[in-house]
C-alpha cells in the first residue's frame, strides 16, 4: 500500500487500517524509511498480552536500556547493509 501526503504534510490510513491498528501511531524514523506502530489504548496491558509474565520482576529502566541498544544495534546494522548495497 503506498499513500502520499497533503499539502499540510498529512498522511490519511484506510478506513480497514484504522479499524484494524487504531488511530494513535508512534513514527520511528530509520536511515532508510519511517515506519508507523500502532500505539495501544494501554501499552503496558499491550506488552502483558504479547509476551506475558515474561517480564516480571524487571526494572522497567534496565528492560528499555536494553531496548534501546538493541534497536541502535538493528539500525547500524540496517545502515551498514545499505551502504554497502548503495541504496
Amino acid at each position: 500500500m503506498s499513500s502520499s501526503t497533503d499539502e499540510r504534510g498529512r498522511i490519511y490510513l484506510p478506513k480497514e487500517m484504522r479499524e484494524r491498528f487504531g488511530e494513535e501511531y508512534r513514527i520511528v524514523e530509520l536511515p532508510s524509511h519511517v515506519a508507523l506502530f500502532p500505539v495501544d489504548d494501554d501499552p503496558l496491558e499491550g506488552l502483558r498480552d504479547a509476551v506475558g509474565d515474561a517480564f516480571a520482576g524487571r526494572d522497567p529502566d534496565d528492560l528499555k536500556a536494553a531496548a534501546r541498544e538493541g534497536l541502535s544495534r538493528d539500525v547500524r546494522a540496517e545502515a551498514d547493509d545499505h551502504s554497502q548495497t548503495g541504496e
